[in-house]
C-alpha cells in the first residue's frame, strides 16, 4: 500500500470512532438536559481534557508551531498566558458556577444563568447574550469548515470543498445525535490523541536529529534569538500575548464544561489534570516546532513549505505511514473538537436562551432536544455557506471572537459569582461596552499595540459596577441564592 492509503486508514478509523461515540451517546440522551448539558453527570478526566481540547483547536497542533518555527519562543507568551488564564478559570470559576447554575433554577446554559441569577427584568440580557452568542459562534464554527477544507487539500490532495464537506458531515452527524455527551466523549478522545502526539513527536525528532545537544546547536546557528523568550520581545507585545489568558473566563463553550462535572468536589481533580494536559501539550508543540528548525537545518535538501504545517510533516518523516495518519488525525481532532463544541453552544444559545424567551407556548422536553438538533442543523448549513468560499477573514474572526467574547462576558462572569450587588442593567450595560470597545479596537490600527481583550475587558469592568452601584435594590431571593451557594462550597 502507499504511504496515503496508509494514512486514509487511520483517518477513516478516527472519523468511524466519532460517528459511534455520538450514537452510544444518542442513545443515554433523554431529555433537553441531557442533550445539552449531559445530565451534570461528567468525570473530572472527561470534564478537563474536552475543555482542554475544545478550546485548543487546530492552534496547537498548526498555528502556535508555525509561529515558535518562523520567530522563536518570543511566540511562546501567549502560552503561557493562556496557562495562567485556564488555571484561574478553574480554580475560581469552576467551582461557583458548577453550584450557581444548579442553585439558580438549574441554568444549563450562560445566558440562562445571567437570566435567572439577575430575575426581574434580565430578559433582555438574556436574549442579547444568546444572539451574542449566536453570531460570533456561527462565524467561529465556519472558521473550522475552513481549517477542515484546508487539512484535506493540503494532506491527501482532496479538493477544498471535498474536505469541507467530510468534516461538516461527521462532525453534524456526532453533534446531531449524542449533543453534549457525545461532544464531551469525542473531545475526551481527541485531546487525548492530541496529548499523544505531542509527546512522540517531539521525542522521536530528538533521535532522529542526534540529541539534545546537537538539536540545540542546530537551532543556535540557524538564529540564537529562537532560544530567547526576550530577545526580541516587547512590552506591549508581551502584555497582548498574556492578555489572551483573560479570555477564558468569558469563553462559552469551555465554562459550559464546568456546569457539567458530576460533582462541585470534582473540579479540583479536573483542573488538575486539565491544567497538567495543557503545559504538557504546549512544551509539546513548542518543543516540535523547535526541533524541526534544527531538523531541516541538518537536512538543507529537504524543505518545509508552509511553517504551520511542521507538526504534519515530522510526523510523516519520522514515523511509519499508519502512525503518521495518526498524527493527521490529532490535527483533524483538534479542528472537531472546536468545531462540534462551539455548535452545540450555539444551538443551546437559539434553543434554550432565544425561542424559550420568546416563544412563550410550552412544549413538551422531546420537542426541545429535536429543537436543539434542528438547530445544530441549521447553525452547520450557515456556517457551511460562509465557509463555501474560501476567506481568510473568517479564519481572522477567531483571534477577534476571542477577545469578544472575552470582553463581554468574562468580567460579568466573575461579579456574578463574586459579587452580589451587580444588577442585571449593570451586566447588560458592561456586556454592550466590552463588546462595543473590543469590536471597534480590534477593527483600528490599535490592535496592532494592544490586544483588544485588555481594554474592553477594563471598561466592561468599570461600567458594570458603576451601573450597578446606581442600579442596585435589595432581593432577598437573589441574596438567599448567592449565600446558598456559598454555604454549598464551604461544606465542599
Amino acid at each position: 500500500m502507499t504511504d496515503i492509503t496508509y494514512q486514509l486508514i487511520a483517518i477513516i478509523i478516527y472519523l468511524a470512532g466519532m460517528v459511534s461515540i455520538g450514537w452510544y451517546a444518542y442513545r443515554r440522551t433523554k431529555d433537553f438536559s441531557d442533550y445539552m448539558l449531559g445530565g451534570r453527570d461528567l468525570g473530572p478526566a472527561v470534564s478537563a481534557l474536552s475543555a482542554g481540547a475544545a478550546d485548543m483547536s487546530q492552534w496547537l497542533l498548526m498555528g502556535l508551531p508555525g509561529a515558535i518555527y518562523v520567530a522563536g519562543l518570543v511566540e511562546g507568551w501567549i502560552a503561557i498566558g493562556l496557562t495562567i488564564g485556564a488555571w484561574l478559570n478553574w480554580y475560581l470559576v469552576a467551582p461557583r458556577l458548577r453550584v450557581y447554575t444548579q442553585v439558580s433554577n438549574n441554568s444549563i446554559t450562560i445566558p440562562s444563568f445571567l437570566d435567572n441569577r439577575f430575575k426581574g427584568n434580565s430578559k433582555l440580557l438574556r436574549i442579547v447574550s444568546g444572539i451574542v452568542i449566536l453570531v460570533f459562534f456561527t462565524f467561529y464554527v465556519s472558521s473550522g469548515m475552513v481549517a477542515g477544507g484546508v487539512f484535506f487539500e493540503s494532506s491527501f490532495g482532496y479538493s477544498y470543498h471535498t474536505g469541507l464537506i467530510i468534516v461538516a458531515l461527521v462532525v453534524i452527524a456526532y453533534t446531531f445525535l449524542g449533543g453534549f455527551l457525545a461532544v464531551s466523549y469525542t473531545d475526551f478522545i481527541q485531546g487525548t490523541i492530541m496529548f499523544f502526539a505531542l509527546i512522540i513527536v517531539p521525542i522521536g525528532g530528538l533521535f532522529l536529529n542526534g540529541g539534545i545537544g546537537e538539536t540545540l546547536d542546530s537551532i543556535r546557528s540557524v538564529d540564537i534569538n529562537l532560544l530567547s523568550f526576550f530577545a526580541t520581545a516587547s512590552v506591549a507585545g508581551v502584555i497582548s500575548s498574556l492578555a489572551w489568558g483573560l479570555g477564558y473566563f468569558g469563553q462559552p463553550h469551555i465554562i459550559v464544561r464546568f456546569m457539567a462535572i458530576k460533582d462541585v468536589k470534582e473540579t479540583k481533580s479536573a483542573r488538575r489534570i486539565g491544567i497538567g494536559w495543557m503545559i504538557l501539550s504546549l512544551v509539546g508543540a513548542a518543543a516540535t516546532a523547535l526541533i524541526g528548525v534544527a531538523y531541516f537545518q541538518q537536512n538543507p535538501n529537504v524543505t518545509l513549505d508552509n511553517p504551520e504545517a511542521v507538526f504534519i510533516v515530522m510526523g510523516q518523516i519520522i514515523f511509519h505511514p499508519f502512525i503518521a495518519g495518526i498524527m493527521l488525525a490529532a490535527v483533524l481532532a483538534a479542528i472537531m473538537s472546536t468545531v462540534s463544541s462551539q455548535l452545540l453552544v450555539t444551538s443551546s444559545a437559539l434553543v434554550e436562551d432565544i425561542f424559550k424567551t420568546l416563544v412563550k407556548k410550552e412544549v413538551s422536553d422531546k420537542t426541545y432536544v429535536n429543537l436543539g438538533r434542528l438547530g445544530v442543523l441549521a447553525v452547520s448549513i450557515i456556517a457551511g455557506i460562509f465557509a463555501w468560499q474560501q476567506n481568510d477573514t473568517i479564519l481572522g474572526l477567531v483571534s477577534f471572537a476571542w477577545a469578544g467574547f472575552g470582553a463581554s462576558f468574562g468580567p460579568i462572569i466573575l461579579l456574578s459569582l463574586y459579587w452580589k450587588k451587580i444588577t442585571g442593567t449593570g451586566a447588560l450595560a458592561g456586556m454592550i461596552v466590552g463588546a462595543v470597545t473590543a469590536f471597534i479596537w480590534g477593527s483600528t490600527a490599535l490592535s496592532g499595540y494592544l490586544y483588544e481583550i485588555v481594554p474592553g475587558f477594563i471598561l466592561n469592568l468599570i461600567v458594570a459596577y458603576i451601573v450597578s452601584i446606581l442600579t442596585f435594590k435589595p432581593n432577598k431571593e437573589i441574596e438567599d441564592e448567592f449565600d446558598k451557594t456559598l454555604e454549598i462550597l464551604n461544606k465542599n
